[in-house]
């Protein structure tokens, strides 16, 4: 027995592989499957926090204040005091609302945004309590579709929290996003195509260990700008915040929310902004692998605990690129956001994952891919220059209404009235009504006219 027991020992202590395979998950005992559940949300949460505080320090250091600096040492328990506060608050539900929705919507949108999490590689096989396990919560077959179904959920609880409130606010706000998610998803998804070609699977794991030579941003640097442009419409912050728009919608879609259900819908927003960072680390930047500098002096940086130093790295560039955007872009008109997506990305992403294919196809076969690729480059930029010239020949589309107007009539007081001589429809008859003049306002107020 103890010869038994000291070979098992012997086994959970032996050298984990350095990559772990989609065939490694679902054999970790219970306790475990628990902890790294618990670790998830705790991770979350506390990004969420970090996130906040960072966001606010970061926007005023670029517009020369000072940001949260009371609560705590820097500041940093600024964030915990707004959850405090927004949980003691009164939890107001509108008259004449649907309760049941009203109620389940914020849930809705929180929720999902957790389990999206559950796919992301932090980093390689390692030993926890003599258990070789991988870092991550598990992984699928088709993980990265599950993230795409998870965004899908969330928009569900946005629609419905308009819907269920009875403002014509918040309306409009689930209406903009319900638009707004068939605008940039699609061709979010179409980002992913060309990552599928490559890593030959949807599985977060094969995905990480296929760019153990070369990153897919280098490789697929369209799909990334797109993936890069789409999730920021996906994290509905600046300058895609269309759904909230507080400038014209009061609060958006959460306007009739308070206390602890405005809370999940901000959770959910900071929870995306992690989770669309994590996804394009693990798809374009090899998720926990260390950059190409670091690994070729040190054999040992993909290995052990070190890979989730790389991945914290990549994940927080990557939201000071989203709290940099939003300090420093205006938010977009609701038409150019339809046309960006529907008339720029789309078609651009299904051209690119043609190409993407011909080019696969042509080497599988042992040919030289180099010429084709050079002739359809120069045919697609060909193509983009005579977009731009056409667009620009007929006025920009809908950027023509952004001409300068005429100017105002000085007899109208400076509103937008019609011509004060057009003509007047009496019948059939067009009878021209004759112009008001300084000198017959005169007349009319001294009483000689």
């Amino acid at each position: 027995m103890s010869l038994v027991s000291s070979a098992g020992a012997a086994v959970l202590a032996g050298p984990a592989p350095a990559d772990p395979t989609l065939s490694t998950f679902g054999k970790d005992p219970w306790w475990l499957i628990g902890g790294k559940v618990l670790a998830i949300f705790v991770f979350l949460v506390l990004t969420v926090l970090m996130s906040m505080w960072v966001e606010r320090r970061v926007i005023g250091r670029m517009q020369l204040r000072v940001g949260p600096n009371r609560t705590g040492p820097f500041g940093l328990l600024q964030g915990l005091a707004d959850g405090v506060k927004l949980a003691l608050k009164e939890d107001i539900v509108p008259r004449n609302v649907d309760k049941v929705v009203f109620v389940l919507a914020p849930v809705m949108s929180a929720v999902p945004a957790f389990i999206s999490f559950s796919i992301i590689p932090f980093g390689p096989t390692v030993s926890v309590f003599g258990h070789h396990t991988a870092l991550q919560g598990t992984d699928l077959p088709v993980a990265v579709l599950l993230v795409l179904a998870m965004s899908s959920m969330g928009v569900y609880g946005i629609v419905l929290a308009g819907w269920s409130s009875m403002s014509p606010y918040s309306l409009l706000g689930g209406l903009r996003s319900s638009a707004q998610v068939i605008s940039y998803e699609i061709a979010m998804g179409l980002s992913f195509v060309a990552v599928f070609l490559f890593a030959g699977s949807m599985s977060t794991t094969e995905i990480v260990n296929a760019q153990a030579n070369t990153w897919y941003v280098v490789l697929l640097f369209p799909s990334f700008v797109v993936y890069v442009i789409t999730m920021m419409g996906e994290s509905n912050r600046i300058p895609f915040d269309l759904p909230e728009g507080e400038g014209e919608l009061v609060g958006g879609f959460h306007t009739e929310y308070s206390s602890l259900k405005f809370a999940m819908f901000f959770l959910a927003e900071y929870i995306n902004l992690a989770t669309l960072s994590a996804l394009c680390t693990t798809l374009f930047l090899g998720g926990w692998r260390a950059p190409a500098p670091i690994t070729t002096v040190w054999a040992g940086a993909n290995s052990g605990w070190w890979p989730v130093a790389w991945f914290m790295v990549k994940l927080w560039l990557f939201i000071f690129f989203f709290i940099w955007l939003r300090g420093s872009l205006p938010r977009v008109r609701y038409d150019q956001l339809m046309k960006l997506g529907w008339k720029v990305l789309m078609p651009f992403s299904i051209g690119w994952i043609l190409l993407v294919a011909v080019i696969r196809v042509w080497r599988n076969e042992g040919h030289n891919a180099t010429g084709v690729m050079a002739s359809v480059a120069g045919i697609a930029i060909v193509v983009i220059l005579l977009t731009f010239v056409w667009e620009f020949a007929r006025g920009g589309g809908s950027a023509g209404e952004d001409a300068v107007p005429p100017a105002p009539d000085p007899d109208a007081g400076g509103y937008p009235v019609p011509p004060m001589d057009a003509p007047h429809y009496h019948g059939h008859r067009d009878v021209p009504k004759p112009r008001i003049t300084e000198t017959s306002r005169e007349e009319v107020s001294s009483g000689t006219h």
